[in-house]
């Protein structure tokens, strides 16, 4: 069963940087993708990604608020929140929701812990 990714960043660029890292790391991965909170919960309604990077700052919904109304619909989904913006406090409020957190600019190097372990615990829940 093949794993879907749901990227979500106000930014195109960061949303094509994301999906390159994420194709080195796991190319046989499906990939979706959203320029907004919104568009995010539209897609979701369609088609269940497995797993969520999500940008923080986004207008709008920032990334956390997002992450939290997913992980009421998907309470076991993989979630990382990715940003530039660097702060105990995103970083402490991204652990409260059980996201992941994924510095700027999204690298192969730094995508590969999280990618990682979101398959080890999708592959747990499936088997």
């Amino acid at each position: 069963m093949p794993i879907t990714v749901l990227i979500v960043d106000d930014s195109k660029l960061a949303r094509i940087v994301a999906g390159k890292a994420l194709a080195a790391l796991q190319p046989e991965w499906d990939k979706l993708e959203a320029g907004s909170a919104a568009q995010a919960i539209d897609v979701i309604a369609s088609q269940a990604p497995d797993l969520a990077l999500i940008d923080f700052n986004m207008s709008e919904k920032d990334g956390l608020e997002l992450a939290g109304d997913l992980r009421v619909l998907y309470p076991d989904m993989p979630i990382a929140i990715i940003t530039a913006n660097i702060q105990d406090e995103i970083i402490a409020r991204a652990r409260e929701i059980g996201a992941a957190f994924v510095a700027k600019p999204v690298t192969a190097d730094a995508l590969e812990p999280f990618l990682s372990g979101a398959a080890l615990r999708l592959r747990s829940k499936r088997a």
